[in-house]
């Protein structure tokens, strides 16, 4: 049985007329039958016009993308394309672009730690990833400026920027200094829009569109304790992630952004939280009893921006266990 629904002016539903449908005879195509089946309605269609849909089809001039395999990211989904990763030397930042890099993208990484650059390259090059690497601070302008200037000079083009460079550490609000709060919110906010800002002059000239996503904290959307630095950061790359979702899409440029919960990452762990019952207690508020990976950030990064989320920008995507959830007033039980 089929259902036509028939829509009012303003939207809602205002007919739902079953059908009952008989065999398909031999002599007809499934398409003419269909037609055969809807004959009864074509008076009701021809008066609400475009607003006639029926189930499992939408009322559109475009076709859906096909997909090899829609479950997967497909191998080598990101071929040809060449993949901006700050704070790529470590840590999530590194197994982004590794993740990228498995999926066929070349990888153009940057940091302000020659010791991290090092590593970073050593590993991409292990692992047989074409890759480029890039001293810079993202706090300053004319550094990113010149990143973005080398990676055109190398490839010609840029297709993709995860923004993941920051600066993090525990601090109550009342005791953080000026140079403190400055130094994370030059390291993530300002640098986050630097690097957006000249990546994306480039993709609105190039004329070929693009994907940026922005690593975030799951404490955008709750708040923590000692991050009033990183959460404000961090809540405005979210807002500038919304923005620019909006204001690029009109050049096919997606803006979107993950928020981690707590990771197992080295640099991370040194800085936030540096002995065994902190870990324990922090597993304890996710309620899949666990720390996450890297490799799952990697993961949801690779995701937002290959093709399969084409449809997808201005969206923050929370990779945490449930953790920002919380547990509610009955999480005992």
């Amino acid at each position: 049985m089929a259902v036509v629904l028939v829509l009012d002016d303003d939207g809602s539903l205002a007919h739902a007329v079953p059908i009952i449908t008989a065999a398909t005879s031999p002599q007809r195509t499934p398409i003419q039958s269909m037609g055969a089946m809807l004959a009864p309605f074509a008076e009701i269609a021809c008066a609400v016009g475009p607003q006639l849909s029926w189930f499992g089809m939408a009322d559109s001039e475009q076709t859906p993308v096909e997909r090899e395999d829609p479950s997967v990211i497909r191998p080598r989904a990101l071929k040809g394309r060449v993949a901006i990763v700050t704070g790529g030397g470590t840590g999530i930042g590194l197994a982004i672009a590794k993740r990228l890099g498995e999926l066929g993208a070349t990888i153009v990484f940057g940091s302000r730690n020659s010791a991290n650059l090092e590593q970073g390259s050593a590993e991409l090059r292990r692992a047989g990833y074409d890759s480029l690497a890039c001293q810079v601070d993202v706090r300053k302008p004319d550094q990113v400026d010149e990143m973005v200037h080398r990676t055109i000079h190398h490839y010609g083009h840029v297709d993709i920027l995860v923004n993941n460079a920051a600066g993090n550490f525990i601090c109550r609000a009342e005791e953080l200094s000026p140079n403190g709060w400055n130094a994370v919110i030059g390291s993530v906010l300002n640098g986050s829009f630097y690097c957006s800002r000249a990546v994306g002059k480039q993709m609105i000239e190039r004329g070929a569109g693009g994907s940026i996503v922005s690593v975030l904290a799951n404490y955008v959307w709750t708040g923590s304790a000692g991050t009033v630095h990183s959460a404000a950061a961090k809540a405005g790359v979210m807002s500038m992630t919304q923005t620019l979702a909006v204001e690029w899409a009109r050049y096919k440029i997606r803006v979107n952004a993950v928020a981690p919960g707590p990771i197992e990452s080295p640099g991370a762990a040194r800085q936030l939280w540096n002995s065994p019952e902190a870990v324990a207690r922090i597993a304890a508020t996710v309620p899949l009893q666990r720390w996450g990976h890297a490799s799952e950030v990697a993961d949801a990064v690779a995701f937002l921006v290959s093709d399969h989320a084409a449809f997808i920008t201005g969206e923050t995507l929370t990779v945490d266990g449930g953790a920002w959830l919380g547990r509610g007033t009955y999480g005992f039980v």
